[in-house]
This record gives structure tokens, C-alpha cells and sequence, in this order.
């Protein structure tokens, strides 16, 4: 088993990589609120929080001590967490990747001369792991459609990307996007050219031009931010328009698993 970490792998920088646990649910924190003069507290739910994954790792052997600091250096250089967060997968998950860095000293042992161990452990702020092969449809037409999505275990917080024609912005002319029975209602000059990016990961919305290049914010485009969610299995999505005209909807669904 090895792993890859920016698009490298560990086989290539001359290490051995196995993962010894798994951590199967991330850690949580409780939202209470303590009740004067009464016993416990108020439940208000939980909230996950960062996800951590520990590898074992070996240096193959190298010959001499300097030649192993001079792979550890190598190492040292590629796993940089100042680097910031990286795409991180393993060879025994081969549909999902995480975003992580390091978040603690690494310190090698030595076994032979020019051969060491040590652990990495990689810090994920997003606990869920995402589809590396995203699952992506397109809408061409108005009225009900049916998505499948096939990928994951959990809810998923997904991209739209609306293109159409609203040539002024008037109360007479709107789309709106109902995705398993909640609606989002669009309204605001969109030109022929322009793409309404809504990306609910991040409860944002934008405009750009066909080449990607950012035309203007796009949150006042939107009703609400009742932004749409995509469950595992078979959702709906119900597009109407009023006044205006209604090109494509393109799709990223954002795949994770919990």
C-alpha cells in the first residue's frame, strides 16, 4: 500500500506507506447551552469537526546515514506543510481523496544503518473525503429532471453553473431551481455569455464569462441562501423560468464520503 500526496507518490520518494487504523467517524462538538436551574444542558445538535490519518512509514534502505538525511531532506521538502493543503490518496481508496497537510514533528528512527521509521500524521480540517472522479450531469431543458448520483455516503453540497438570457432586472422576469422540493429563485441581468456560478460548499455565488473571468458577485442574483443539496441515490430537479430564457444547467455534484 502507498499513497499520494500533491500528485506524488510515496513508492517514487523511496518510501514504504501502510495505514494501521482507519478513523471511521471524524470528532464531533456538541452544541449545548446549559439551563439555569435545571439538570444538563440543551441539546442543539452536533457539529463535525477535522478529520486525522496516520501513516506508517519506512525509509528503504539507503546505504549510509547521509544518504538517508539526504532522503529525508527530499521528504521534508515534499510534505511541507507551509505548502499549505494538498491532495492527499491512498492506494487502498482509489475513488476518494482528501485535502491535508502535516501538523506535527516528524521523527525518523533509525533500524539499520541507512534505513529508518516514522509516522505521518495528516491534518484535514473538511473531515469528508471527495470523489476523485466527480460525478457531473447537464440540464438542457425546462420542466422536471431526475439526477442519480452513485458516488459516497453523504449529503452532498454541489455546484451549479446556470446559463441563460435575463435581459433587465425585473420582478416579471426570473429562473427558478427546485431541487428536492426547495426552491431557489434567480432574478437579476444575466447576459447570453455570462454563467451563474452557485457553489454551495461555500455559500457563494458569482458571475463569470465564458472564459471563467469574474464579471461580478452573484449573491444578490439569488432569493435566499437555500442553497440546493444533492442526496446519495435519486433527486430531483425542477427548472422553470419566467420572461427570460433558460440555456443549460450544468452540475458538479461534489461526491464525499463521511
Amino acid at each position: 500500500m502507498g499513497f499520494s500526496f500533491n500528485g506524488i507518490s510515496s513508492s517514487s520518494m523511496g518510501i514504504r506507506a501502510r495505514l494501521t487504523n482507519w478513523q471511521f467517524t471524524p470528532a464531533v462538538s456538541n452544541n449545548t447551552v446549559p439551563i439555569p436551574g435545571k439538570a444538563g444542558v440543551a441539546d442543539f445538535g452536533a457539529s463535525k469537526l477535522s478529520r486525522r490519518i496516520s501513516v506508517k512509514c519506512g525509509v528503504n534502505p539507503t546505504g549510509s546515514m547521509s544518504a538517508l538525511i539526504t532522503r529525508l531532506d527530499a521528504l521534508a521538502a515534499w510534505l511541507d506543510p507551509v505548502n499549505g493543503l494538498q491532495q492527499l490518496t491512498f492506494d487502498e481508496l482509489p475513488d476518494r481523496y482528501f485535502d491535508a497537510r502535516l501538523d506535527a514533528a516528524i521523527d525518523c528512527t533509525r533500524l539499520i544503518r541507512g534505513a529508518g521509521s516514522f509516522d505521518l500524521d495528516f491534518f484535514c480540517p473538511d473531515p469528508y473525503g471527495y470523489a476523485l472522479t466527480d460525478e457531473n450531469f447537464t440540464l438542457t431543458g425546462i420542466g422536471s429532471h431526475t439526477i442519480l448520483r452513485t458516488k459516497g455516503n453523504a449529503v452532498s453540497l454541489p455546484e451549479y453553473r446556470l446559463m441563460g438570457e435575463v435581459i433587465n432586472n425585473s420582478s416579471a422576469r426570473w429562473l427558478r431551481i427546485t431541487t428536492n422540493d426547495v426552491a431557489l429563485t434567480i432574478s437579476g441581468r444575466l447576459a447570453a455569455n455570462e454563467v451563474l456560478v452557485i457553489d454551495s460548499a461555500n455559500m457563494t455565488a458569482k458571475v463569470v464569462d465564458t472564459d471563467g473571468v469574474l464579471v461580478k458577485n452573484g449573491l444578490p442574483f439569488l432569493s435566499s441562501l437555500n442553497l440546493p443539496e444533492l442526496n446519495m441515490g435519486s433527486n430531483s430537479v425542477v427548472i422553470e423560468v419566467e420572461g427570460c430564457t433558460f440555456t443549460s444547467l450544468a452540475i458538479q455534484a461534489k461526491s464525499r464520503w463521511r
